[in-house]
């Protein structure tokens, strides 16, 4: 049976349209996913800058952080140096005021002894046959007068040992606060006994005993100097 024209007509109108169907579906296909991957790598994108943003700032956190932490410190280190030079001034003002009050001592009746005993215990320490006493111009007097006990208690301390003391005709410093220097003939050997000296050794073998009794003991030192 032969197909008529209008049937034929038919046939190819029904496949243009099957045709169109399947590529309007696949266009809405490619679309969404299209659309789909876009979305993907839109959240991608804004994840990453999302990211960028946060390690920037978290950055910026830190260093403020580690800025607030030197200042802190820098701010303590000076507060503790501002307290240490304090302290300090007040421990030399106080050895200087022990230093301008050994001059009481040269004015009272002790000071003969005193200085009989510092060239007794220099000629112990020397221990030469000659020995030469340098002391200030206004103690040479005394110091003459204390020369033979002095020499007496050597001997009597050395098992008869003998020695030849004589006094300088140089004198101390004028702002030596008294006391005498000892020297062997030859004047290498030297041994200070003066007022001031032993004033320096006694505050440098007591300086941590005075710090803690001024100041209390430092919880973060563990041993005394």
């Amino acid at each position: 049976m032969a197909i008529s024209d209008q049937d034929v007509e038919k046939q190819i109108r029904h496949m243009m349209a099957f045709i169109e169907q399947e590529a309007k579906e696949k266009a809405e296909e490619i679309d969404a996913k299209a659309e789909e991957e876009f979305n993907i790598e839109k959240g991608r994108l804004v994840q990453n800058e999302k990211l960028k943003v946060m390690g920037f700032y978290e950055k910026k956190e830190k260093a403020l952080d580690l800025q607030k932490k030197i200042q802190r410190s820098n701010l303590l280190n000076q507060s503790r140096l501002r307290v240490l030079k304090s302290r300090d001034d007040h421990v030399k003002g106080l050895l200087e005021e022990t230093r301008r009050r050994l001059a009481d001592i040269t004015t009272s009746p002790r000071y003969d002894k005193f200085l009989e005993d510092c060239v007794t215990q220099g000629l112990c320490q020397l221990l030469e046959p000659a020995v030469v006493v340098r002391c200030r111009r206004q103690d040479a007097d005394r110091v003459k007068k204390v020369l033979t006990k002095a020499q007496a208690e050597y001997g009597r301390i050395t098992k008869g040992k003998t020695c030849t003391v004589t006094v300088d005709s140089a004198f101390l410093p004028a702002d030596v606060s008294g006391g005498i220097e000892l020297y062997s003939k030859d004047g290498k050997i030297k041994v200070a006994n003066t007022l001031d000296s032993r004033l320096e050794m006694v505050s440098s073998q007591m300086l941590p005993q005075v710090r803690t009794a001024l100041f209390g003991r430092n919880p973060n030192r563990r041993f005394d100097d």
